[in-house]
């Protein structure tokens, strides 16, 4: 898998719900416009520098390729990290960041569709919500950037590891309860279960 930094300011406003930020969209954008030019070149070159590895060691953790080749992280003037549900092979990531240490977050959007790419093309009999797959999807992302080895050697510079002191306090529970099958897991197949099983507790979780 490679993952490209891309300019797009269309699919980048097409995620804004704002309506007086989506009204002054097209000027904030090509005020900044040379900017997220700079950044795309800043964050392309970091990232070049993990990606084979980070690549072949989801791949490895996961027991699954990566369903596209090639991913698309557009840089946004809005929007700090918005992923895909398994519906294309695009991210978004905020151009307002150190080029380091964008990397975490951008590999945990990436995560997040791949999982979701993995849920729909093999367990898609289990029937649960996009909000369900979703939250396992979060859950499994901080898990394969702060709880491996690996991981460690792709942003040797954070410490947070498996945090929960993030944006999504509903799913806080279940991701405390999906610490030790990770530590343990035989295969990620058997993680992925034990997150199916649990999750069906949570029919109503959201974003």
């Amino acid at each position: 898998m490679r993952l490209k930094y891309i300019i797009d300011k269309k699919y980048d406003k097409s995620f804004v719900k704002d309506e007086k930020i989506k009204k002054n969209f097209d000027d904030l954008y090509n005020k900044n416009l040379k900017y997220l030019k700079e950044t795309q070149k800043l964050y392309q070159k970091s990232w070049n520098k993990i990606n084979k590895e980070f690549s072949d060691y989801i791949e490895k953790e996961t027991g699954y390729k990566w369903f596209y080749p090639v991913y698309y992280c557009v840089i946004s003037v809005i929007h700090r990290g918005i992923s895909n549900w398994g519906t294309d092979n695009k991210i978004i990531r905020w151009w307002k960041e150190n080029p380091y240490s964008q990397r975490r977050i951008t590999a945990h959007e990436l995560i997040i569709s791949h999982y979701f790419e993995t849920y729909k093309h093999n367990y898609k009999k289990y029937k649960l919500t996009d909000n369900q797959v979703w939250a396992l999807a979060e859950i499994a992302a901080f898990a394969l950037t702060g709880l491996t080895k690996k991981s460690k050697q792709f942003w040797p510079w954070d410490y947070s590891g498996y945090y929960t002191n993030h944006n999504y306090p509903q799913i806080v529970e279940l991701q405390n309860k999906l610490k030790e099958p990770f530590l343990k897991r035989k295969n990620f197949d058997g993680y992925i279960k034990k997150g199916i099983k649990l999750i069906k507790k949570y029919p109503k979780i959201k974003p």
